[in-house]
């Protein structure tokens, strides 16, 4: 018998640098830390400074590794990350993380890790990995829906999709083309391989019992099987303090039941000038009581941006929250009946893992397709864009006012909790298949 195969099992993460990534791998990392698995999580001191105190009884089991990138005169550390960075430097950012290939390589060599889990932007670090004869499992930190109908349209293939309604219009494609202009063939091909260099298996943050059909159709078109872990929603901890939690908290206990909106764009997501100003007069619009966590790239003041008299007139029904707030302690309050959300995959999951429907807002990226699909499940309604592809504030007003207050809110309420807890249900037994197929992963490649 090998004497190694009862050993715990070493693991090397690799998330791409947002929060959106980094949050989900940790979540992950704490699951199989409590597993018998030993965790690096590697990243930079930008990332990986504010998760410290996150890691509660896991702190064994899980060890933080940091890298640095090349500190260039328009990239300092503090840029380091996506939280905060300026949108027009996302690019410097990932050629400076990319380029960062041969510290992967000394990480894993001092390491030697039994598996390496690795996020999108590295397709080289599977191939380091096999350097070092060490499977490389790639995690997907978006849903299926969406990869499976982006992965089709990047290889103009026409193989057959679920019928659905998570489809974008030809105007909404050039859109999000000419938002995302630095996106070259170069970067389709990263993130395309990325996915298919993946050892055997396929992790993906999502759970069946939401993209069961969507799950199926990406294991058709990369040949691999598809694992999903289940949502990731970080636990909420009562003794968890952060800035602002108790100001926040008490604001919301003072509101009824189902009564009040949370409005969040995320960490990488920013509205623009003209965008903050019609979701103002829209909530201003609904009289219905929100909180809004506002902030933009660079060190902007946010609340400089609200129209005149905003606060003012909206008074203690609206609280507003620059850069921060907790979100999940935010979610489970009962006071909230709806989430005004971008609908990055992690929102959305959060959003459903509460049972709170969602008030789509999508900007970029993949948000288009999530917001689909959530209203395709039947716990959201989009806020549909006029024809110059802007939001406005009466639909904005009629959208949250249908979600909060109307019968058909109620529904999505229902349906919301419904899938919440049928996804809590396969949540565990989801991971310990996962782990179950990890396992198996390594020891055949310790037996070879």
């Amino acid at each position: 018998m090998n004497p190694k195969r009862n050993l715990s099992i070493k693991v090397v993460m690799f998330p791409w640098l947002g929060h959106g990534h980094i949050s989900p791998f940790l979540e992950l990392a704490k699951k199989l830390s409590s597993r018998n698995f030993k965790i690096y999580i590697c990243s930079t001191p930008a990332n990986l400074n504010p998760i410290r105190n996150k890691l509660h009884d896991c702190t064994s089991n899980i060890e933080l590794i940091e890298f640095s990138l090349p500190s260039l005169p328009q990239l300092p550390p503090h840029y380091h990350t996506t939280n905060g960075l300026p949108p027009h430097l996302m690019k410097t950012l990932t050629k400076a993380f990319v380029s960062a290939s041969s510290k992967f390589s000394q990480i894993i060599n001092s390491l030697s890790p039994d598996l390496v889990i690795y996020d999108i932007c590295l397709p080289s670090v599977p191939k380091l990995a096999a350097a070092y004869q060490i499977p490389a499992v790639h995690f997907l930190t978006s849903g299926a829906a969406t990869v499976s109908y982006m992965f089709r349209l990047l290889k103009n293939l026409q193989t057959p999709f679920p019928s659905t309604s998570v489809f974008l219009k030809d105007s909404e494609l050039r859109k999000m083309a000419e938002a995302h202009p630095g996106e070259g063939q170069e970067d389709k091909d990263r993130v395309l391989d990325c996915i298919m260099d993946t050892k055997d298996i396929l992790l993906i943050k999502s759970s069946r019992n939401i993209e069961g059909k969507y799950l199926d159709c990406l294991s058709t078109l990369i040949n691999k099987k598809i694992v999903p872990v289940g949502p990731l929603v970080q636990d909420v901890h009562v003794h968890d303090q952060e800035n602002d939690d108790e100001d926040v908290m008490k604001w919301l206990n003072k509101k009824d039941a189902c009564s009040t909106v949370y409005v969040s764009f995320g960490t990488e997501s920013y509205l623009s000038r003209k965008g903050v100003e019609e979701l103002a007069y829209g909530l201003e619009l609904s009289n219905l009581n929100f909180i809004w966590v506002l902030k933009f790239p660079g060190g902007d003041k946010a609340l400089e941006v609200l129209p005149e008299g905003f606060l003012e007139r909206t008074g203690d029904r609206s609280k507003v929250v620059e850069g921060w707030a907790p979100q999940a302690k935010i979610l489970r309050h009962s006071s909230i009946a709806g989430f005004v959300s971008h609908c990055g995959w992690s929102s959305v999951m959060e959003s459903l893992s509460f049972g709170v429907p969602v008030i789509a807002m999508p900007l970029q990226n993949d948000q288009p397709l999530n917001a689909r699909l959530a209203v395709e499940l039947g716990f959201g309604l989009e806020v549909e864009k006029d024809e110059k592809f802007e939001f406005g504030r009466e639909e904005v007003a009629r959208v949250v006012t249908q979600v909060v207050v109307d019968k058909g809110g109620e529904n999505m309420r229902r349906k919301a909790q419904q899938l919440s807890e049928e996804m809590k249900v396969r949540g565990e037994r989801e991971i310990d298949s996962a782990i179950k197929q990890l396992k198996t992963l390594v020891q055949n490649n310790r037996a070879m």
